[in-house]
């Protein structure tokens, strides 16, 4: 069998997977739900007392499984809807009057590119219908204000001072028949994560029932191309004692209403997330819903029901975080949370390895380097299987002769030529398939720091040296996949020839197709490979010229 084969079917196979990971994007298939035909109804663009507001979900089971009447409220109040500016050091928030929605967040901490330092990343945002939405629903509608209801606010901007710990936001709403509600978003000093609170204070003369709900809307993601074809994902998520994605194709299809104990409810863009995450000792339902009218998505989470006595006070709690998929801080505030960084089936791979790279960087502080030390650390975990393999290729190559002199002889006769072949590895002891053990270990590793590269938003604009000053995008001037394919064809010069002319023609041209493929991978992956490839020829070179001389 011939020795570069295995790297033939390497690129194939590899090749596949790109493939199939752009198909699996749009036509994943769907996750299991429990269906429920009436969640919800079509929403208008904006509150009118004398439309249905039909994105509010109602007709999902409760803990107990009962079912609510659709809410079609909106406030006694007259307060023109206006936004309130909202800002702390690590995030810039416009919050509506009407329902007391987030409907714009910005990160200042994150600049949009390097390029464009002083433009942070817009999390929540108008244009992509991206908000995050919360309210109460009741059995007497009017008494319970919805995302639509009309809120008010002491001041128009709020700003964490320096000095300052902690910010609150509070909005008001009041039916004029003795319920009040206030809705108070607490925000930390450096955190991403918001308490928001509701308090239902019920001065009515009867028992006040009703839930509260968060929800996430998103318009259609946008048809770009990532890296090699490969996307981010970009879509909803939930926590059912796993992370279960839920794309907006599986919404357009069928709802989902799901009773859990905890959880979280999130929306995914690449490096960013928005979840919202409700107490985790209560039961509560997790539902989606799209609005085919003005093509919306939307996933949230709907509390069970409570009942506050009258002439008392009940809350209703809940936390939303708005900011980068920075895997410790998520693991932090929920179970699963962290999952929302997708490594995908490479998981196995991909955690570990950036556990790994995230120790060496809180020592060298450098993720170009870091990428380096991680390199030379799996070189040496994967030393002596490597080694048992160059020393089959490095016998091959010294048996080269003797091997074209058999296909010589056999010109004519395909089977004997492989008796007669598989019959002399068999005497001088030869593996043919010794060739493949570094590619299959390297594989798995590779396509691990691909979807750590891909997701991690630590590297995210992560600089090395020179003009790397972006480790998670292309290389500009093209110097690593160049290198790269220079080495790939000094590493082919070790190797043993193929007794096939044509063979040898395709796999001359391979170090020109991986170097074409490896134009368009960040250049964190590249110089990985570099790497990698640079340490396996001194290695294969060392072990050739000693069984060469010695043998």
């Amino acid at each position: 069998m011939d020795q570069q084969r295995p790297l033939l079917y390497f690129t194939l196979l590899f090749l596949s997977y790109l493939i199939w990971t752009t198909w699996l994007q749009d036509h994943a298939p769907k996750p299991t739900v429990q269906t429920q035909t009436n969640t919800a109804t079509i929403t208008q663009s904006s509150p009118n007392a004398n439309t249905s507001q039909v994105d509010i979900p109602t007709g999902v089971a409760t803990a107990s499984g009962s079912s609510k009447s659709v809410p079609n409220n909106t406030s006694t109040n007259n307060t023109t809807d206006h936004g309130i500016h909202v800002k702390t050091d690590v995030l810039d928030l416009i919050i509506s009057t009407t329902g007391g929605s987030i409907i714009q967040a910005d990160l200042p901490t994150y600049p949009v590119s390097l390029e464009e330092k002083d433009r942070p990343v817009r999390v929540l945002d108008p244009k992509k219908s991206y908000a995050a939405q919360s309210g109460l629903i009741g059995e007497t509608p009017e008494l319970a204000p919805n995302h639509y209801a009309q809120y008010s606010a002491p001041q128009d901007t709020y700003q964490l001072l320096d000095g300052s710990n902690e910010l609150v936001v509070p909005l008001t709403w009041t039916n004029g028949k003795g319920i009040t509600v206030t809705k108070r978003y607490i925000f930390q000093k450096g955190s991403f994560l918001i308490r928001v609170e509701q308090t239902i204070d019920n001065q009515s003369g009867a028992l006040w029932k009703g839930s509260s709900y968060q929800q996430l809307t998103h318009s259609p993601k946008n048809k770009s191309n990532g890296m090699m074809g490969i996307q981010a994902y970009t879509g909803a998520a939930y926590y059912n004692n796993k992370y279960e994605k839920i794309s907006f194709s599986d919404m357009e299809s069928e709802t989902l209403s799901n009773v859990v104990k905890g959880g979280w409810a999130a929306m995914l863009e690449h490096y960013f997330v928005s979840a919202w995450i409700p107490p985790k000792d209560q039961e509560n339902t997790y539902y989606t819903n799209y609005i085919k009218e003005n093509n919306r998505y939307i996933m949230g989470v709907k509390s069970p029901e409570v009942q506050v006595a009258t002439g008392t006070q009940g809350n209703l709690n809940s936390q939303f975080y708005v900011g980068p998929k920075i895997q410790a801080d998520l693991e932090k505030i929920s179970k699963g949370l962290d999952l929302t960084v997708d490594y995908g089936v490479f998981s196995f791979v991909s955690k570990p390895l950036f556990w790994v790279m995230q120790a060496i960087h809180n020592v060298v502080g450098n993720w170009g380097w870091t990428i380096i030390f991680v390199t030379l650390l799996i070189k040496l975990v994967f030393f002596y299987p490597s080694a048992i393999s160059y020393r089959s290729m490095a016998r091959m190559k010294k048996l080269a002769p003797k091997i074209k002199e058999i296909n010589e002889r056999f010109k004519g006769d395909p089977q004997g030529k492989q008796k007669a072949t598989m019959d002399f590895y068999r005497k001088e002891k030869i593996n043919p398939l010794g060739g493949c053990l570094p590619m299959l270990i390297q594989m798995p590793v590779f396509m691990g720091l691909y979807w750590v590269l891909l997701e991690s938003v630590e590297l995210r604009q992560a600089p090395w040296l020179a003009w790397y000053q972006d480790l998670s995008v292309l290389d500009p001037y093209y110097v690593l996949p160049i290198i790269f394919g220079i080495s790939m064809y000094v590493q082919q010069k070790l190797n043993p020839p193929q007794a096939d002319p044509m063979q040898q023609k395709i796999f001359a041209f391979l170090p020109v197709v991986f170097t074409i493929m490896f134009l368009f991978f960040p250049a964190g992956l590249v110089l990985y490979w570099v790497v990698n490839n640079i340490l396996s020829i001194i290695q294969q070179w060392y072990i050739t010229k000693q069984i060469v001389d010695n043998d």
